[in-house]
């Protein structure tokens, strides 16, 4: 399967299909024809494919991995000294190439380090986790995290290239495919209620994977749409955030450690259309629709935090813009809209 992110000067293909990682080097080579390659990945995915890409790339060019640990505590400001050093210590210039082989963190990661490196130098994603198939590694977000909250230091700088294989999806732990599972969900909540009908069919991942290249398939052709129209996130982008502004401080106030981003997410989502719905914004039964398909795929609805906790680090999320705050909520299942509020929205509510 292929399809075009259409942003003019900017557009980028992305490819999936199964087997895709023993045929890197072919397809890198039809975008870039300079010299080096620096490798950007993490410890876990390095065992099982750096070699793998290595090989295949040391065919036409010089190739050099950069291994950082796996977690989220990696996409630290802290750690760009050391890595743009590595880079430099390769000799990489502004005409040669980063790939970013990992899940969300080193996309995220690599793809700041290619933003700002040489101010701007040109990166292809190879996303090996479910949630960053269907979500990060497209859309040209990349960003680290500060000690106040995640993502507060990025850039928009697109891919060359995106490529996604999903056999890599048999060598993660279970965890890790509920985690990208939260992203999954959230595009059938936004913008396909068929998609969300058919998660809701499987009895489990297993049954599901039977159609994977379908289901990546969907959820990026909706994040392509949503990106063309809105490359900025200043308007219906937004909608891709549905869950992400609770999913955010319930990551950062348990240090990236207790929750992943997609169960973060699956507790958000639920929560914010639970709270809506008590607030006649958002259909009755919505939100035990959600939480249905959510514990179908092993993730959480809730966290137990006080709201009053949460509210300190909402302050800060990057939506929260003039003390005004954009949630997305649900009109129906598979159609989200923003809704302009403050911090007030969440008066009363004791726990999440």
């Amino acid at each position: 399967m292929e399809m075009l992110v259409n942003l003019k000067e900017k557009s980028y293909p992305i490819y999936i299909e199964k087997g895709l990682l023993e045929h890197v080097g072919e397809k890198i080579g039809a975008v870039y024809q300079g010299k080096k390659i620096a490798i950007i990945t993490d410890d876990q995915v390095n065992h099982y494919y750096g070699e793998t890409v290595k090989s295949q790339l040391e065919k036409d060019y010089a190739v050099t991995i950069v291994e950082m640990p796996h977690g989220e505590k990696s996409k630290s400001f802290d750690v760009l000294p050391a890595l743009y050093k590595r880079l430099l210590d390769f000799n990489l210039t502004r005409s040669d190439l980063i790939v970013a082989l990992g899940g969300g963190v080193i996309g995220d990661l690599a793809g700041f380090v290619a933003a700002t490196y040489m101010r701007g130098i040109p990166f292809v994603q190879i996303p090996t986790s479910l949630l960053a198939q269907v979500d990060s590694s497209v859309g040209g977000k990349v960003a680290v995290d500060l000690p106040d909250g995640k993502n507060l230091v990025g850039a928009f700088h697109h891919p060359k290239m995106v490529l996604i294989d999903p056999l890599v999806l048999k060598t993660l732990e279970p965890r890790f495919i509920h985690d990208g599972m939260g992203e999954v969900i959230k595009y059938g909540c936004i913008k396909d209620a068929s998609l969300f009908d058919q998660l809701a069919s499987y009895q489990d991942f297993n049954d599901l994977y039977k159609d994977i290249d379908e289901i990546i398939y969907r959820c990026i052709d909706i994040k392509r749409i949503v990106v063309e129209n809105d490359e900025k996130d200043f308007g219906d982008r937004l909608v891709l955030n549905f869950g992400h502004t609770l999913a955010h401080t319930i990551e950062q106030y348990y240090h990236y450690e207790k929750y992943s981003h997609g169960e973060a997410v699956a507790i958000g989502m639920y929560q914010l259309t639970k709270l809506a719905q008590e607030r006649g914004l958002t259909p009755a039964y919505t939100a035990d629709k959600i939480k249905a398909v959510l514990e179908r795929y092993e993730l959480p609805t809730a966290c137990h935090l006080e709201m009053d906790v949460l509210k300190q680090t909402i302050k800060l999320d990057k939506k929260n813009i003039n003390s005004k705050l954009s949630l997305i909520l649900l009109k129906n299942l598979g159609e989200a809209f923003v809704y302009p509020t403050n911090l007030s929205f969440f008066d009363g509510v004791e726990r999440v």
